[in-house]
């Protein structure tokens, strides 16, 4: 499961907005891997049956044990439904401790502007890394 390209679920009309999320996630050890991959896999059934989902897409690197997430939702209220139902919700007590700090970022675009890129995604991931870093504390100036 290297990388699941954008896969289009529920379109939204043009003009609606949807919400955006992109995710990075490493795990602690390597060992680690197999069990994070099985369990993504039924999470990426899950998102294609979910409900306001308009799309999604995966980035997995294995061997490096870092996994990103790119998907777009017709709202945060569809968003937040499907990250605490089962199977993700279970995934995500499951490997809680076996994670690295991960970074989520979300911003608000029009379903025209659907698919994102992994080039957006990624800029937007990395900012928001390299801010936390800045201050994590989460004090703004």
């Amino acid at each position: 499961m290297p990388t699941l390209g954008w896969t289009t679920l529920n379109p939204a009309p043009p003009q609606a907005p949807v919400l955006v999320m992109a995710s990075r996630f490493e795990l602690r050890s390597l060992k680690d891997v197999p069990r994070f991959l099985a369990l993504s896999s039924f999470t990426w059934r899950q998102v294609k049956n979910a409900p306001g989902a308009c799309g999604a897409s995966l980035i997995a690197h294995p061997l490096r044990g870092v996994f990103y997430t790119l998907s777009a939702w017709q709202d945060r209220a569809a968003l937040s439904a499907y990250a605490r139902t089962d199977p993700h919700g279970d995934a995500m007590r499951a490997m809680r401790p076996k994670m690295r700090p991960s970074t989520f970022v979300f911003w608000e675009t029009d379903a025209e502007h659907l698919p994102i890129t992994w080039d957006e995604a990624k800029r937007r991931l990395t900012e928001k890394a390299q801010a936390e870093a800045a201050d994590p504390d989460g004090r703004t100036a």
